[in-house]
């Protein structure tokens, strides 16, 4: 079976270095784990006599306790000794941090570096709490090592913002803070100039990413409130799981654009595996969906994919330990997925007809579980956890074989997995799955630019007849989009006062009467991208339906400037590919979106605020899926390795108790 296939990778990988550095941390934190319970149980505490004198130095008793323990877990004296007394002293300074606190105001905070370092992860770092962000991640750069404008802090699951002090920020004593480097890089020890310089530049870039990334999304989130022409100008909308749009109150729209918008930027780090930048993405994506009222986020799976994200997000950034409600986001995130697919997925059968792909976050939730529950020494929880997980492993696993043949018929990896899932695993039903999809949904969206278009067309007739756009949306939308009726109630609308108009917003009853409704038929809310250049939203399918790889027709629509035809007739004389200096030019168009070679002759420098805004936009965009079940595909090769990972260290465990 693949799950084999899995483990013989592990014991690979296992001679490595970093391997056993991985197998050693884990299997120490699930010992601390499992003491600090039994200490608990036994109502031990070790800061006190007979375990430390009045020296604070460590007492005999602790060998005695350590040998009673190892005993118990059928592990090295030496080892258990060693852990317990790292537990004593940690407990010691914790309480002498504590009276420090109480009498000077000077809080501790514990600092988790980045696993790429060599030093202890875990450090305490003294300060007051009247300082700003800015001047706490100068004190934690200039401490341990790094370029100030080269880290990000999190703290209580937020960016550090550097303009507010500490306490403003619920900043407080004993509080866990995690460092993220913008970039990792093995010259990141060096200390010459050169490289001090490539660093600062790095990080300087990256802020800047950064912040465009948060420009382009509020561009998009502001266009989704106007009237736009759709064939021109590119926007975001919100859709149900059919693909057709929903209204959303204003008061929340815009919250809701920017949370989705995070979400899908903070996805596309975690694609490639730049979980440090990822980060901050996911955390302001759930602190704007936080924004949105309960019942809408009760009622969506994209609020439960995210905790399962941030999660991920921490587990790959070797700082679990750091999320202190790692286990409340899980149980959040499975409560979320049971009211919005219904007990037993009964709601998502009734709506889609199988429920196979969305068992892809399942596999990824039991994992994590199991992963929390060995971390926190519940061996016996892990492992039914990662035994759920592993036999979902098993039913999703998709054979490469069966991929490619769907892939000779024109249909892309990512359709292929889904559509097999979808049809466990048979070959002619997922392709008439794919393909009935791919028509329903190429129909859905002509409608819906259609009906984009027509209440463009409604609107500019309005404003020719000398109406304002706010009364010619209002008018409108009071007659349900019928421009004979909107006319006969313009002068109403236009005698009302403003911000009457401002508080009317669409009631959930009226957005359940003109769209497919959002909620309770477990919808999902996600970002759809009809309305870009006609590369994205026509031209690309075109392409891979004609059987050529998804990378190389974006890359030939790129060069070609949307010419399909050119686009396609170079591919079938490069047998699917671009020849290597057409492969440079559309590298080229890709890193610089909003540049064109005319601008080499001086301008470029002098970049508009249009330039900057469309360079903005672009970035977002190029991070959206095509697909829209883009975050339930995976090829399952991260979560295969790790399942195989734990489930031997929890072997381990079982093999040792039953010898005791």
């Amino acid at each position: 079976m693949k799950i084999n296939g899995g483990r013989s990778r592990i014991r690979a990988l296992g001679g490595s270095r970093l391997a056993r550095l991985w197998r050693r941390m884990a299997q120490k934190k699930y010992l601390q784990s499992k003491l600090t319970q039994f200490l608990r149980e036994d109502k031990i505490q070790l800061w006190k006599p007979p375990y430390t004198d009045e020296n604070k130095e460590v007492g005999l008793a602790l060998k005695d306790l350590a040998k009673k323990y190892s005993d118990k877990l059928e592990c090295c004296e030496n080892e258990v000794e060693k852990i317990m007394d790292e537990i004593r002293c940690k407990a010691i300074e914790r309480g002498t941090g504590n009276e420090h606190y109480k009498t000077t105001g000077i809080a501790t905070i514990e600092v988790f570096l980045p696993a790429r370092l060599k030093k202890d992860r875990k450090n305490l770092l003294e300060t007051h709490l009247h300082i700003t962000g800015r001047e706490l991640r100068s004190k934690i750069a200039e401490t341990f090592g790094f370029q100030e404008n080269y880290i990000k802090i999190v703290i209580n699951k937020k960016q550090l913002q550097l303009g507010e002090t500490l306490k403003e920020q619920g900043v407080t004593h004993n509080v866990k803070a995690m460092v993220l480097e913008l970039k990792q890089s093995e010259e990141d020890v060096r200390k010459n100039v050169q490289v001090e310089e490539e660093k600062r530049n790095e990080a300087k870039l990256e802020e800047k990413r950064i912040q465009r990334t948060k420009r382009g999304l509020e561009i998009l989130a502001e266009r989704a409130e106007m009237v736009v022409d759709p064939e021109a100008t590119p926007y975001l909308d919100i859709a149900n799981q059919t693909g057709r749009s929903i209204r959303i109150p204003p008061s929340e729209r815009k919250a809701l654009m920017l949370a989705m918008g995070y979400h899908e930027k903070g996805r596309a780090f975690l694609k490639r595996k730049e979980y440090g930048i990822a980060l901050p993405c996911l955390l302001d994506a759930d602190k704007y969906f936080c924004e949105c009222c309960t019942e809408l986020l009760d009622t969506v799976d994209n609020y439960a994919v995210l905790q399962l994200d941030i999660v991920w997000c921490y587990f790959r950034l070797g700082q679990l330990e750091c999320l202190d409600d790692a286990e409340k986001k899980l149980k959040l995130a499975q409560e979320c997925f049971r009211k919005c697919y219904g007990e037993n997925h009964q709601r998502l059968l009734h709506i889609k007809g199988n429920c196979g792909k969305e068992k892809v976050l399942f596999l990824r939730l039991y994992l994590l579980q199991g992963i929390r529950n060995y971390h926190s020494g519940n061996g016996e929880e892990a492992y039914e956890y990662l035994n759920k997980a592993r036999q979902l492993f098993k039913e999703l696993y998709t054979d490469p074989s069966k991929v490619h043949n769907l892939m000779q018929l024109g249909f892309s990896a990512q359709e292929a997995r889904l559509g097999l899932r979808a049809c466990d695993g048979n070959v002619d039903h997922a392709a008439v799955h794919i393909a009935n999809r791919r028509e329903e949904l190429d129909q859905i969206k002509k409608e819906e630019r259609e009906k984009k278009k027509r209440r463009l067309e409604n609107i500019n007739h309005l404003k020719g007849m000398g109406y304002s756009m706010r009364a010619a949306r209002q008018a409108l939308h009071q007659a349900s989009g019928n421009l004979e009726e909107a006319q006969k109630m313009w002068w109403l609308n236009d005698s009302a006062p403003e911000s009457n108009n401002r508080q009317q917003s669409p009631s959930q009853e009226k957005i359940d009467q003109d769209q497919t409704p959002l909620a309770p038929h477990g919808g999902r809310i996600r970002s759809v991208r009809w309305a870009l250049c006609r590369a994205a939203s026509s031209l690309f399918p075109q392409l891979v339906y004609m059987g050529f790889d998804e990378v190389a027709a974006k890359a030939a629509l790129r060069v070609f400037r949307d010419n399909v035809q050119l686009a396609a007739q170079t591919l079938v004389h490069n047998e699917g590919r671009l020849p290597p200096d057409l492969q440079l030019s559309a590298e080229d168009s890709s890193s610089t979106p909003s540049t064109s070679p005319s601008d080499s002759a001086g301008t470029s420098s002098a970049s508009t605020d249009e330039d900057m805004e469309t360079e903005a936009v672009n970035e977002i965009l190029e991070d959206i899926p095509e697909h829209e079940e883009d975050y339930l595909d995976s090829t399952l090769e991260d979560e295969e390795i790790i399942i195989a990972e734990y489930l031997s260290y929890v072997e381990n465990i079982k093999s040792a108790a039953k010898k005791n």
